[in-house]
């Protein structure tokens, strides 16, 4: 159990602490679950603009002649997507096909890749990738302590970053460049955990309070505002994006947790490539499956799910979706093949509440019209 001495803080903790961020134990790290309020701050990314710390999350860089070789290799997507300046979303996996991480991969340059690692995955990623690349000739550096990391999210990002980055704006989505920014080498990509548009601006830590800094003043006219875990949380749920170690882990495979779209297995040879095949061909004996509800109620993960009174599964993740106003959640099934729309009920406090199987995402922004 992490302790307030122990626990490791960004270079925006006291940033936070100036916002009256409430913060909590997150997987070790002391970060705000919110500023002003879960339900306004989820308002102002669907709607207008919000700004995160997520500098708990890691960068991993390969270079060298075999990056590209490395990185097909371990991945389940097909990197040859990523050329110079794009990325791909994808999962690193074990020799079992289950699921080490969900990254997004970068290519900076020719045989120079940035990884986007989960926070809690980062040395096990590390020393899965550094494991890999014995015998290739290719550098694995785990950079993740000396940058942090900040989210833009929201229609109006674009307008904030016109003043900021203007060169970012022509950036599709899951694109990146490099930039110098307070005279330090640092990195604008185009993607959003959120489901809406936005950017991840990736700086050395010694900058990153004066680059927040510079964006509150910016977005003052748009309404930014601080958002917590909290927010984001419930954004990436009504997305469709999995929380890793909640939703996938070592034990699930890519194409149980519903992203069957990321894996490519014409691009030939990766780990875990012939059991995700089976998988393909045999057919599955439980997959990730959303859920909304009928009635009034808020899901929680480990809310059991039950199909004509048999119980299929628990919920992954749950919560109340402020967009859609209804409870929403994800929990693999061990009837996979479940159509949308088919009855089922969820277990909360020990009744029992009609719902129904839903399509993921639950919800498209902005980030779709890219």
């Amino acid at each position: 159990m992490s302790t307030a001495q122990t626990l490791r803080k960004t270079a925006l903790n006291e940033t936070a602490k100036h916002h009256k961020g409430k913060l909590v134990d997150f997987h070790g790290w002391e970060l705000p679950i919110q500023f002003e309020g879960i339900l306004k701050e989820h308002t102002a990314v669907r709607n207008s603009v919000g700004i995160f710390d997520v500098s708990h999350m890691g960068q991993i860089f390969l270079n060298g002649p075999d990056a590209f070789k490395l990185i097909q290799k371990t991945n389940t997507n097909d990197f040859r997507l990523a050329t110079i300046g794009k990325g791909v979303y994808s999962h690193i996996t074990n020799e079992k096909a289950g699921i080490v991480d969900d990254i997004i991969g970068f290519c900076l340059a020719l045989n120079r890749y940035i990884v986007i690692v989960n926070a809690t995955t980062i040395k096990k990623d590390y020393e899965w990738l550094k494991k890999k690349a014995l015998k290739m000739n290719v550098t694995v550096e785990d950079r993740s302590s000396e940058f942090s990391m900040i989210a833009l999210q929201g229609p109006k990002a674009v307008d904030i970053m016109e003043k900021f980055a203007p060169e970012a704006n022509r950036l599709l989505r899951f694109g990146i460049i490099e930039k110098k920014l307070l005279n330090k080498d640092c990195f604008i990509s185009r993607t959003g955990y959120t489901g809406e548009d936005g950017f991840e601006i990736t700086a050395p830590n010694e900058i990153i309070a004066e680059i927040w800094r510079q964006f509150m003043d910016l977005g003052a006219p748009y309404g930014l505002i601080p958002c917590g875990l909290g927010a984001r949380d419930t954004l990436r749920l009504e997305a469709g994006y999995l929380l890793y170690g909640q939703d996938a882990d070592d034990e699930h495979t890519s194409i149980e947790a519903n992203c069957g779209w990321a894996v490519c297995f014409e691009k030939g040879e990766f780990t875990g490539r012939d059991i995700l095949l089976k998988q393909k061909k045999e057919g599955l004996k439980r997959k990730l499956k959303g859920i909304i509800l009928e009635d009034r109620g808020v899901p929680r993960p480990g809310s059991k799910v039950f199909k004509d009174g048999q119980e299929i599964g628990t919920l992954n993740s749950a919560t109340y979706s402020p967009t859609l106003k209804k409870g929403i959640g994800v929990g693999y099934l061990n009837m996979p093949n479940l159509k949308d729309g088919e009855e089922i009920e969820i277990e909360l406090h020990s009744k029992l509440i009609k719902a129904k199987i839903s399509r993921i995402p639950f919800y498209r922004g902005s980030a779709s019209k890219i």
